[in-house]
């Protein structure tokens, strides 16, 4: 890597072109005239290294967001904890073998084209082709999830093993479809801009977009649809979260793009000035804020701290229309912005070191603290069977913390329905599935020579509609997983005495690499991430959310 000073600002490395892959003709009469010509195979590179970097570390300024969060004097106990493991997460997943969540999500890709830059096809594949083949790479190279699955007809799907096809969209300067990002416009005349983004399914399940009306333009209206919006994103994305929220657009499709790039960091420095084609509104974003903050939910599981930064942007509109939207970024904000020039390419910096940056050590005093006073948590071990493991946690209540220790089933959406044909066809369930409390999960693929790959919870609510049918055959009496439940599952606690305890999410590393003690796949091997695995873990944390008698830790937040 050269020591370059980036041409703008210090948060970029810079790394050269070593050959002749780009060149720029100048006109002799006019230099503005200038074309620079890239080799498109240059992308492959761009690509690569883009999600490497993403994938394993976080920026400074998101990173800064999360400590100051954590020390925070209104931080509640649960807050502190969890943003600790967050920031613990982050630096076990730096050193490149545990990606920061399980999730590797779909690849998203916007460029834009700037002035006379123009990509050669040279190596017999266009910009899309090679962006994606740098991506599947790194992709199957770092052992990443294959998240993404293909349809063979209407109703059924396949996984191509893959992760492919990338979300690949390119722009020419001034024809974006939603506002330039503000960093580009200190790059070069003749450059290619880049945002990279891994998003979750958990992240992008909770957008939302409505068709509103000039009625809607007063802070009355605005604040009362910022907090329905922020109160129903509820915990299963894991916050904390970058809230982003869009007021405006020419198109339903200009507003919920201009909201994927605002998620993704890309207007992080649009202008709060006031203009017709876009900008940010600082009041707003400190109303977004304190909704979240009064919401109760916190960092997951109680607290002030489910938002740690917000973006809302005002668009122009039709006269007749307001199209409105909201979404978020976990606490798994994967964002990367890339600059291709004719000297080399640019790429965001990211932390490699997170316990150096002022107060990490702070923050890891609330993990220590913690697990070192065990005191007020339970041990429940579920080696012997579902009616010992019941047993156990008998007297807990919502809101306990408790250490699980044992085996666990891991299945989540395609498992579930293979079981609920199995029921509707009047077969039984697998026997295994009444022996141990069940792990909504689908694991990253495992790197070599380690037990399990980046593991973590996902969102609760999608299984909700199996209550009875499992619950009822003595099966998922006991569930582990993300996020708040409908009263369909707390009914199911209620009727058959069961239990459902929240992991925390956005730690996938520091769970793979620390609680799990080994792992191995029991059922539906062909469903790759989503298969049955039996695994076994050590002093997991889990926090109580819905008990024995119904009751939830979420609905008693809100009274």
């Amino acid at each position: 890597m050269s020591n370059k000073t980036p041409f703008i600002d210090n948060n970029f490395d810079f790394f050269p072109f070593t050959n002749e892959t780009i060149k720029t003709i100048k006109s002799p009469a006019d230099e503005k005239a200038a074309v620079t010509f890239a080799d498109s195979s240059i992308l492959q590179t761009v690509s690569y290294e883009a999600f490497k970097r993403l994938s394993f570390t976080f920026t400074k300024e998101h990173l800064e967001h999360v400590i100051k969060a954590c020390l925070s004097p209104d931080a509640s106990d649960n807050d502190r904890y969890v943003l600790a493991c967050v920031l613990k997460n982050a630096e076990t997943a730096s050193n490149g073998k545990f990606p920061l969540c399980q999730d590797t999500g779909i690849a998203n890709i916007f460029g834009w084209k700037k002035s006379l830059f123009i990509t050669q096809n040279l190596n017999g594949k266009n910009d899309y082709e090679n962006i994606t083949e740098g991506t599947k790479h790194l992709y199957d190279e770092k052992k990443l999830r294959f998240s993404t699955t293909c349809p063979v007809n209407f109703w059924d799907e396949k996984d191509p093993k893959n992760n492919m096809p990338a979300q690949i969209t390119i722009f020419n300067e001034n024809s974006c479809l939603a506002p330039m990002p503000a960093f580009i416009e200190n790059t070069p005349e003749n450059s290619m801009s880049f945002v990279f983004c891994a998003k979750g399914g958990g992240s992008s399940n909770k957008t939302s977009f409505v068709q509103g009306t000039k009625a809607t333009l007063n802070k009355t209206a605005m604040c009362r649809f910022l907090k329905d919006q922020i109160t129903h994103f509820g915990t299963s994305a894991c916050p904390p979260y970058t809230i982003a929220v869009v007021a405006g657009g020419l198109s339903p499709e200009q507003n919920t793009l201009t909201l994927k790039l605002a998620t993704a960091g890309a207007y992080d420095s649009m202008t709060y000035e006031p203009n017709p084609y876009g900008f940010r509104d600082k009041e707003l974003e400190d109303e977004v804020k304190k909704i979240a903050s009064e919401t109760g939910y916190g960092a997951q599981f109680g607290g002030t701290k489910f938002c740690v930064d917000a973006v809302v942007i005002r668009l122009p509109r039709h006269g007749a229309s307001c199209p409105l939207s909201a979404g978020v970024s976990c606490s798994a904000h994967r964002n990367l912005k890339v600059i291709v020039t004719e000297e080399g390419y640019y790429l965001e910096k990211t932390v490699s070191t997170p316990s150096q940056l002022p107060g990490f050590d702070d923050c890891m005093k609330f993990l220590n603290k913690n697990s070192a006073d065990s005191s007020s948590e339970k041990i429940i071990n579920t080696n012997n069977g579902m009616t010992s493991t019941l047993s156990q946690l008998e007297s807990c209540k919502p809101g306990d913390r408790v250490l699980l220790s044992g085996k666990i089933l891991v299945a989540r959406d395609a498992a579930h329905a293979r079981w609920q044909k199995l029921i509707d066809e009047g077969k039984p369930l697998p026997d295994y599935t009444t022996c141990y409390p069940v792990c909504y999960a689908g694991p990253a693929r495992t790197p070599d020579g380690q037990i399990i790959g980046s593991f973590g919870p996902t969102t609760a609510g999608r299984m909700d509609s199996y209550a009875e049918s499992l619950m009822s055959r003595g099966a998922a009496l006991v569930t582990l997983a993300k996020g708040n439940r409908s009263k369909t599952w707390q009914d199911g606690c209620k009727k058959y005495k069961g239990f459902y305890l929240g992991t925390p999410g956005g730690i996938a590393a520091m769970i793979a690499s620390s609680y799990i003690k080994s792992q191995k796949i029991l059922d539906y091997e062909d469903l790759g991430m989503e298969a049955v695995r039996l695994v076994e873990v050590e002093n997991l944390p889990c926090f109580v959310i819905t008990d024995k008698n119904g009751n939830d830790f979420y609905e008693e937040l809100h009274g």
